[in-house]
């Protein structure tokens, strides 16, 4: 990770945070970005089942998601994706309703932007979080460590149709893909949601054992 010259600790501990938060989708390694082939497209899939086209259905009770929370001027977001490294900063995330900063410890304010590092309760209906408890400050948040849903066992796809596949899934679901690498021989994506049906959606286009899903949110009950 890089850190602007002149960023405050507090600065430095909240990308670092978050950065953590994003860790725990996914095991750490190297990864690849896109490159310029042109994507693989599966003509066998009908439209309504296409990965871009899935609608996950939504979770009964609470989730848990951890990220930034960005209050602007009283529009309050979670960010669970990328996060600019501007001050303050910026990101694209899920509307999160039902939030005050009231006894909430760990935040940072310029003008009138607050923001902070947090694992959220909440519930979720597809397009909006609503926050139900207290939140819990990312740096004493210990969870449960994700399984490896690989079982440690590598991928035996080629690297060069990784990349291609990578481009595909990049180019049609644009911000939908909180985050999007090739490690170990897979594809890995992370989405807000996902209650399996997207993971379905890619072993039907693409394989199985090629791209593995990562929700974000994750149901807590």
């Amino acid at each position: 990770m890089t850190t602007l010259p002149g960023m405050s600790t507090s600065q430095r501990r909240l990308a670092i945070a978050a950065a953590s938060a994003v860790g725990l989708l996914f095991l750490s390694a190297c990864t690849s970005g896109p490159g310029s082939s042109a994507a693989p497209t599966s003509t066998t899939v009908p439209s309504d089942q296409r990965l871009e086209n899935v609608r996950p259905d939504l979770p009964d009770g609470r989730v848990i998601g951890v990220g930034t929370v960005l209050d602007v001027a009283g529009d309050v977001q979670l960010c669970m994706g990328a996060i600019r490294e501007s001050y303050p900063p910026q990101c694209s995330g899920v509307p999160l309703d039902d939030w005050s900063w009231e006894g909430v410890e760990g935040s940072e304010s310029s003008g009138e932007t607050t923001w902070g590092a947090y694992a959220v309760y909440a519930t979720f209906d597809g397009e909006r979080l609503t926050n139900t408890d207290a939140p819990i400050m990312l740096a004493l948040y210990d969870p449960i460590a994700p399984e490896d849903p690989t079982g440690g066992v590598d991928g035996a796809t080629p690297s060069d149709e990784l990349t291609r596949i990578q481009d595909d899934i990049s180019a049609r679901l644009g911000e939908e893909a909180l985050a999007l690498r090739t490690d170990r021989g897979y594809v890995w994506l992370s989405v807000v949601w996902d209650d399996g049906s997207m993971q379905d959606a890619v072993d039907a286009e693409y394989g199985d054992d090629v791209v593995i899903v990562a929700s974000a949110l994750r149901e807590i009950d």
